[in-house]
């Protein structure tokens, strides 16, 4: 049994106009900062045994405080980059309406039948980020360990491991919080979700 911690990075600059940022590396805002801070607090004192993130400065600079106050060094892996956007990269939804209308209603309808034009295959996407936590349960088995990485990314895991048709990432988890907890617990193959979008700082 290994339990992950899975947390979105902080807040960034293309937060407030909503632009797709998969792999464009896009910095916090100064109120990322405090809730990688946040995320530092609450980690402190408690047994984590591994903390991971993308290659993405976003989810680095997340997770740092973490590691630091636990005394762990941070690992980089790039299967939890954020799923490629393609032509959406960077790009409001109003923005894609306007360049292309009929790919974006298709997305709408269906994000991984549909995916964005030239963006990641979604399933290809939460193939790789679970080979990753596959890997890590079974080098810390009995363990507890950090994810920092992203909300689209994370979404298209959880439906995998929780048996949600993939096409319904969106619906069923509408929103991730930035540097909200949600954890899961992989045992036996299996998964089971034990909380999500947890505030740390209100988070025992």
């Amino acid at each position: 049994m290994t339990d992950f911690v899975l947390v979105r990075h902080g807040e960034t600059v293309w937060h407030a106009e909503n632009r797709y940022a998969g792999r464009t590396d896009v910095p916090l805002t100064e109120h990322g900062y405090r809730q990688a801070a946040e995320l530092g607090a609450w980690a402190a004192g408690r047994r984590l045994d591994a903390v991971l993130s993308s290659p993405l400065s976003r989810a680095r600079l997340t997770a740092e405080p973490a590691a630091a106050a636990l005394g762990l060094t941070p690992r980089v892996d790039e299967r939890l980059y954020e799923v490629d956007f393609g032509r959406g990269e960077g790009l409001t939804r109003a923005e894609m309406r306007e360049r292309f209308p009929a790919e974006l209603g298709a997305f709408l309808a269906d994000p991984v039948a549909h995916h964005l034009p030239g963006g990641e295959d979604p399933a290809a996407a939460a193939d790789r980020a679970i080979g990753c936590l596959t890997d890590i349960a079974h080098e810390v088995p009995e363990g507890r360990v950090l994810v920092v990485a992203h909300s689209t990314l994370v979404r298209l895991v959880l439906c995998q491991l929780l048996g949600i048709p993939l096409a319904r990432y969106r619906q069923v988890f509408p929103r991730l919080e930035n540097g909200a907890l949600t954890e899961l617990r992989l045992r036996d193959g299996r998964a089971s979700l034990l909380r999500l979008n947890a505030p740390a700082l209100a988070t025992g």
